[in-house]
């Protein structure tokens, strides 16, 4: 006769999960709360009330927030979801393989670049591609025959890039100006920087690295001898922390973080270039950016390192420096007591400092061969030229010699303007 079945146990409950059953309500979310997502999806399993408990979305609300500063249920891709749970599980899936502080790190600034965009220069916001996938960034690996840095490869998982030039003159022409990291102008030089997508990078890269390539998770840019290898670092090496750290960061990153700062503090601003408007790298701000008011006229001077321009290549001419001049009258004009509604300048005079060496003293008329006439309240007349130097550091400073209403008539005696002395050097970030 077969012997009676015997009572089977009851499950315990998993490790840490009895403790928290004698729990109740605020304090068993706040300790649920402060575990984290990955340990409240392993206390679901635990029990029925901890099941619900965990499953609260309110607390993945959370949880999508801290983790992923994610703040509607949404997919990566844009799509809604029906809840915070469902949310932070599919961004799991497609973000998982990272760093999850790495990630959100990213996103934000991803986030962050799109919103000055549209509120600032829309008509760059709508070249920006959409990120690409996780296949595809294997691939691109595949092809280059090395590993690309976390940081990147998670730049462009959220956005690949902007829209790469086409065949179309027309088309190319419109688009040139709409960079996201934004260039400089002077004379004939014009510079304007896009962020390829990754295909582009993947093709480009093929055909220098094998020679350049330096796998230490720094962002070079070439200098006009770039065929003889010449490259130097865009950002401070100190910064860059390799891919086993806990929040790894490389010069990619660290420089479009830079990049985005400078937007957002109005370091760098949007110009206009005829009749496009493109971010210019021309500093605003001090202390890269100098101001001076002289009898009503205000001066401000700046400078960027060009190190790509073939000036560079002449003899005791390793630096190229080009630089920017704003001149105004924001209110009125005023000599002697006496209060002008005009003043046009006549000529200009630069002293160029290489280090404590005075390299270059000069004097001439006019700037750029115009003859300004401000009048208040105008916008600024702003002008660009350059310079070369035989090494970093070095500064500008100067004046300007104006004639209160016209030169061709004028109503009073010619007067200086200064321009403080703004400085010439290798940046720590080279955009």
């Amino acid at each position: 006769m077969a012997a009676p079945p015997q009572p089977q146990p009851e499950p315990e409950p998993a490790a840490g999960g009895a403790g928290l059953e004698a729990l109740e309500g605020l304090a068993l979310d706040t300790v649920i709360a402060k575990a984290g997502a990955r340990q409240a999806a392993a206390l679901a399993c635990a029990s029925t009330r901890l099941r619900d408990a965990a499953g609260d979305d309110a607390l993945w609300r959370r949880f999508c927030a801290d983790d992923l500063a994610l703040h509607a249920p949404l997919a990566p891709d844009g799509r809604a979801l029906p809840s915070f749970k469902d949310a932070y599980k599919v961004w799991l899936e497609s973000f998982g393989m990272y760093p999850l502080p790495l990630v959100r790190r990213v996103k934000i600034f991803w986030s962050s670049l799109k919103s000055w965009l549209s509120e600032n220069f829309p008509e760059a916001l709508k070249t920006l591609n959409k990120g690409v996938s996780e296949a595809q960034i294997q691939s691109a690996e595949d092809d280059l025959g090395f590993k690309l840095p976390l940081p990147t490869k998670l730049l462009y998982r959220f956005c690949n890039g902007q829209l790469p030039l086409s065949e179309h003159h027309h088309e190319n022409m419109r688009m040139a100006h709409l960079g996201i990291i934004g260039g400089y102008v002077f004379y004939d030089h014009l510079i304007n920087v896009h962020l390829s997508p990754l295909e582009q990078i993947v093709e480009e890269t093929k055909e220098f690295y094998r020679e350049f390539y330096d796998q230490d998770d720094q962002l070079y840019v070439g200098t006009i001898n770039l065929q003889d290898g010449e490259m130097l670092p865009c950002v401070p090496k100190s910064l860059i922390r390799p891919t086993n750290t806990d929040m790894p960061q490389d010069g990619l990153l660290l420089w479009l973080e830079e990049h985005l700062r400078r937007l957002q503090n109005g370091m760098i601003k949007i110009r206009m270039l005829k009749t496009s408007r493109y971010i210019s790298l021309f500093p605003e701000a001090s202390p890269s950016c100098t101001s001076a008011m002289t009898n009503g006229v205000k001066v401000r001077a700046s400078a960027v390192f060009a190190p790509e321009h073939p000036e560079s290549r002449r003899p005791g001419a390793k630096c190229l420096y080009a630089y920017s001049i704003r001149l105004s009258v924001p209110e009125a004009c005023m000599l002697g007591g006496v209060y002008y509604s005009s003043c046009q300048l006549y000529s200009r005079h630069w002293i160029i400092r290489w280090r404590d060496r005075v390299v270059s003293d000069v004097n001439g008329e006019g700037v750029i061969g115009k003859y300004p006439l401000l009048t208040t309240g105008q916008e600024e007349f702003v002008y660009e030229s350059c310079t070369p130097l035989p090494d970093s550091p070095g500064s500008v400073e100067g004046s300007f010699t104006f004639v209160p209403g016209k030169l061709s008539r004028p109503e009073g005696k010619p007067f200086e303007v200064t321009v403080a002395p703004f400085p010439l050097e290798i940046p720590e970030y080279i955009f």
